[in-house]
């Protein structure tokens, strides 16, 4: 039995959830987020609570039980509160600003990057040091930091690098005379 899949999803107020066959729509205040569940799985909804059950007890059900109810509670939250990535730079001369919705690097190359927005993914930078990454899909936020991250990732000798906020590097030893 699938500990993830057995809690129920609750909504909050100001979220509307239509399931229309398999496919389960939200909307909310953040925007509106759809995704079609996977046939061994039924969705029910209850009130302002949605449950999810497999259909069978075959070992591709029970796989996607808990993955089907992760997936539709993060498009809850997701239209909700929205997801949030922080990136740091560190290493001199690295700097995030704006250039209008777009968001333009310095990472020691002899170019600037520049990043397009995705749809639904917008950018701020609040120093130069610092991109926020915000948007209402919790992938496309997460991937979006990790192309921006794997462009200049963090050295283990000096640290430098464009890292996760609250990440450790993992510093080596330099070396020895």
């Amino acid at each position: 039995m699938s500990r993830i899949g057995k809690k129920t999803i609750s909504i909050p107020k100001g979220v509307t959830v239509t399931l229309n066959g398999q496919t389960v729509s939200v909307k909310g205040p953040k925007g509106e987020r759809t995704w079609t569940v996977a046939d061994e799985i039924e969705v029910k909804q209850d009130g302002d609570e949605l449950s999810l059950t497999p259909r069978s007890d075959t070992q591709r059900a029970r796989a996607m039980w808990g993955l089907s109810r992760t997936l539709v509670a993060n498009m809850v939250t997701g239209v909700t509160e929205g997801f949030e990535r922080s990136l740091e730079l560190v290493g001199v001369g690295y700097r995030a600003a704006m250039k209008g919705k777009d968001l333009s690097l310095q990472l020691g190359f002899s170019h600037d990057v520049d990043i397009k927005a995705p749809e639904g993914i917008t950018f701020a930078v609040p120093k130069q040091t610092e991109i926020k990454i915000q948007g209402n899909d919790k992938q496309a936020v997460g991937q979006i930091a990790a192309v921006i991250r794997k462009l200049r990732p963090p050295e283990p000798y000096k640290g430098k690098g464009v890292r996760y906020a609250g990440e450790s590097v993992r510093r080596k030893e330099g070396k020895k005379k």
